[in-house]
């Protein structure tokens, strides 16, 4: 098989774990926060920072790594427009998704305190809006990655 499509194969396989990931953290902690139950919001608190050192971590270094090797196969230029969608659109993501990882933390904390009170305490309602608020654009922005990666609306040149 040619090393391209070997680094492309890779490609798009981290992209999917980082998008699958993504939703299904985000699916887990919204339905355990609904349930309103602290124990269960906090299990799924303690899986989902697992999760996020597990597959996302791991994925988006991989997005990196394969995407500067097919940047340089196929001969793309780091100053087209589409490069620069691409970059934009991918720090926009990271800088949703740092604030969430610290969230996360914070966010597990304090699920373990609501265990212990046996209510979900109002600061964890607020840090779970921030973390939703955040991780919207950045689903959002990674969906949009997929678009310009499939359909290369800008020049590569």
């Amino acid at each position: 098989m040619e090393y391209y499509l070997v680094v492309k194969l890779i490609h798009i396989l981290a992209a999917v774990v980082v998008t699958g990931t993504g939703a299904g953290i985000a699916f887990f902690m919204f339905m355990a926060n609904r349930s309103n139950n602290p124990q269960a919001i906090y299990v799924t608190a303690k899986h989902v920072i697992l999760g996020d050192w597990i597959f996302t971590t791991p994925a988006v270094i991989t997005q990196i790594v394969s995407g500067v090797l097919l940047m340089n196969m196929q001969g793309y230029s780091y100053s087209s427009d589409w490069f620069y969608w691409v970059l934009g659109l991918f720090v926009f993501i990271g800088v949703c998704w740092l604030p969430v990882l610290k969230i996360q933390y914070r966010l597990r904390e304090l699920a373990k305190v609501s265990v212990e009170l046996n209510q979900i305490t109002p600061e964890f309602r607020s840090l779970m809006k921030i973390w939703t608020l955040l991780g919207i654009p950045a689903f959002t922005a990674i969906l949009a990655i997929f678009w310009l990666m499939v359909f290369k609306p800008f020049s590569v040149a």
